[in-house]
C-alpha cells in the first residue's frame, strides 16, 4: 500500500500537526504597543519631548510598531523608574529617565529602584535649568534675590519638579555657592507649577530652557532671569547665564530613555538606532522648533559611563538633602 505525506513548514512541526492551524507569531514590536512611561504630569518637557518622538519612532522602528505615552508622575520621577525597573523585559516598557534625578534619588534615600536595575538605551536631549519669575517680582536679579535670602533665609520660594530632580539641584548649588537658603516647593512636572508661578503662588521657579519656552516663551507674565549654564544658550540667548552674574555652577536636565535591566540587547540597539535616526531627521527637528538646539545624543553605553561622573558631581549634595 502507498503512503502519502503531507510536506510540512519548520513553522508547522513547531504546531506538532500538520494541517492543524497555527496560531500567528508577530515579532517585537508588532505584537502590543510599547508603553513609553514619563515620570511627570502632562505638558512639562519630558512629556512633550515624548510625545512628539512618538510618530517618527515607530515610523523608524518600522512595520506596525505602536507607542503610547503613559504619564507615571511623583516622586521625582521615582514611580516611573520603579515601574520600569519592575516591567517585563520584553521591549514593550521602557521610558524616559531624568538626570540628574535619576542618579541622585538612590544616593540620598532608600529609593524603589537603583540605577542598575535599568538598561540605558540612548540620551536624546541636554536641556539647561533656567530661573523663572513673574515680570512683577520684587527681585528681578540674582543679586537681589541672593540679598534677600541672605538678610531674611527661607523668604523666597522656588518651585521645581520635586527632591532631586535637576530644578531642586540647581536651587541646592546657588545655595552652597552663595551660602543662602531657600525654600523648595515640590511639584509633579513643570506643566504642574506654570499655573502657581503665573498665579503667584510661588516666588520662582526652576524649569528647563525647553520647558521655559514651551510653557512661558510667549507669556506677558513670566521671564527667564538667568540660565543655570557657563555660558549663555543661542535659542535665549538675552538671558545672562549664571556665571556672569558671580556664580559658576551648571545644571541641565539630561533626558533619555531606558528599558529594565534584562531587556535583550538587540531591543536596545534597534530601539537606540531608531532613537538616533529620529534625532537625525530633518522633520522631527521642525516638529519640536525650538527644542531643536538642545538635542544631544548619546548611545547608551557611552551615556552609562556619563552618568558615573555624575554622581561623583553629586556626592557633595547628598548631606543636603536633610538641611
Amino acid at each position: 500500500m502507498k503512503h502519502t505525506f503531507k510536506k510540512c513548514s519548520t513553522t508547522a512541526v513547531l504546531s506538532l500537526l500538520c494541517g492543524l492551524p497555527l496560531a500567528s507569531w508577530a515579532a517585537w514590536p508588532e505584537d502590543q504597543p510599547i508603553e513609553l512611561v514619563v515620570g511627570f504630569a502632562p505638558g512639562g518637557g519630558t512629556d512633550l519631548m515624548a510625545r512628539a518622538l512618538v510618530p517618527f519612532v515607530e515610523k523608524k522602528l518600522g512595520g506596525k510598531s505602536r507607542i503610547v505615552v503613559v504619564n507615571k508622575p511623583g516622586a521625582g520621577g521615582e514611580i516611573s523608574s520603579t515601574y520600569i525597573a519592575r516591567a517585563k523585559p520584553d521591549g514593550y516598557t521602557i521610558g524616559f529617565i531624568n538626570v540628574p534625578g535619576f542618579v541622585f534619588i538612590p544616593m540620598y534615600k532608600q529609593s524603589t529602584y537603583q540605577t542598575d536595575d535599568l538598561k540605558i538605551i540612548a540620551r536624546v536631549v541636554d536641556d539647561p535649568a533656567v530661573l523663572v519669575a513673574r515680570k512683577n517680582s520684587k527681585y528681578k536679579t540674582l543679586p537681589e534675590i541672593l540679598e534677600a535670602l541672605k538678610k531674611d533665609p527661607g523668604s523666597l520660594s522656588f518651585a521645581t519638579s520635586g527632591r532631586g530632580t535637576s530644578g531642586h539641584q540647581a536651587l541646592l548649588k546657588i545655595e552652597q555657592a552663595a551660602s543662602v537658603k531657600g525654600t523648595d516647593i515640590s511639584f509633579k512636572g513643570a506643566g504642574d507649577f506654570k499655573s502657581a508661578v503665573l498665579g503667584g503662588h510661588v516666588d520662582y521657579a526652576f524649569s528647563s530652557v525647553g520647558e521655559y519656552l514651551a510653557g512661558y516663551g510667549d507669556s506677558d507674565i513670566a521671564i527667564a532671569l538667568l540660565v543655570v549654564n557657563p555660558t549663555r544658550v543661542d535659542i535665549i540667548k538675552d538671558v545672562p547665564s549664571i556665571k556672569e552674574l558671580g556664580i559658576d555652577v551648571r545644571v541641565s536636565s539630561e533626558r533619555g530613555i531606558a528599558g529594565p535591566k534584562a531587556l535583550p540587547q538587540e531591543i536596545a540597539d534597534r530601539l537606540q538606532k531608531a532613537i538616533q535616526a529620529t534625532l537625525e531627521d530633518p522633520d522631527f527637528l521642525k516638529t519640536i522648533k525650538n527644542d531643536a538646539p538642545l538635542v544631544a545624543f548619546m548611545p547608551g553605553p557611552a551615556w552609562t559611563k556619563s552618568l558615573e561622573r555624575i554622581r561623583d558631581e553629586l556626592k557633595p549634595f547628598v548631606s543636603k538633602m536633610n538641611d
